[in-house]
């Protein structure tokens, strides 16, 4: 198992208990305001200090993390579950009007990047954590669709698919039987990084307000309303903003990692 991995398993794991644990516990209450201990800096009280209004950074971290990795995993289930049928038909109707149409359809969606789409959707549903899943979701669905057709055609000529074909199976039980675990492993790989890039996505829709709303914290949110008070109370765009980039680089060092362990090949050219 590689350095990568562990250490970004190790990363993402941190993340991952402390939104499961902001279930049941959290130092103090998130939303409860406290005027008078505002703007406080890190200390034994309150280990990442408190915000304008008072509230526990910690807690407000935690409870973060359980929003963005809801929103970015759900936006990544969305986009896996109807990119991936969409590439295997695809692939399996290559060179047909069908493959045609689905590819030139990625290529609108391409087109849109995740922010206008999330400014669009808001615009007719108004903002909130859903609108942002559906947004990001939208953007993933043409990544897998993409990934997921290349990875097939390059498996549509194999020996064991046109044994499969002489067998009698058609075209979508080929795709489900063979395809489809052949491709799993690059799935998953791609899975990781999309929900990276999810959890980016997300914060950035919160920090221009169409994300999770107020009382729900955000990390986004927190960098937006920290904004202002960077040169007196620098821990407030500090601390979301680290929980951010660790959050992502653990998922990008467990994808990074995930290749190498997955892929054999890689694992030769490496030793």
């Amino acid at each position: 198992m590689s350095r990568n991995l562990i250490l970004g398993t190790g990363l993402s794991s941190l993340v991952v208990l402390a939104a499961l644990i902001s279930f049941i516990w959290t130092p103090y209450d998130h939303a409860a305001l406290n005027i008078p201990a505002k703007l406080q800096t890190p200390n034994a009280q309150h280990w990442f200090g408190t915000d304008h209004f008072g509230r526990d950074m910690f807690s407000m971290i935690m409870v973060g993390a359980r929003t963005s990795i809801a929103v970015a995993l759900l936006a990544v289930g969305i986009g896996m579950s109807l990119g991936v049928p969409l590439g295997l038909t695809a692939a399996a109707r290559k060179g047909s009007w069908l493959d045609e149409l689905i590819m030139r359809g990625n290529d609108l969606v391409f087109a849109f990047p995740s922010l206008v789409i999330a400014i669009l959707i808001t615009a007719v549903f108004g903002a909130g954590a859903v609108n942002a899943i559906i947004a990001i979701g939208i953007f993933n669905i043409p990544v897998f669709a993409r990934i997921t057709r290349g990875a097939a055609l390059s498996l549509w000529e194999r020996e064991f698919i046109l044994a499969a074909r002489v067998a009698g199976k058609g075209a979508a039980r080929i795709s489900a039987e063979h395809i489809l675990p052949n491709v799993a492993n690059l799935l998953i790989v791609q899975g990781t990084i999309q929900f990276s890039l999810g959890i980016l996505a997300e914060a950035g829709l919160s920090y221009v307000g169409l994300g999770a709303q107020p009382p729900t914290p955000s990390w986004g949110r927190m960098l937006a309303d920290a904004q202002t008070m960077v040169s007196f109370a620098p821990h407030l765009a500090l601390i979301p903003g680290l929980a951010i980039i660790l959050t992502v680089l653990g998922l990008n060092l467990m994808g990074d990692g995930l290749r190498d362990w997955l892929d054999p090949r890689l694992r030769v050219a490496r030793t």
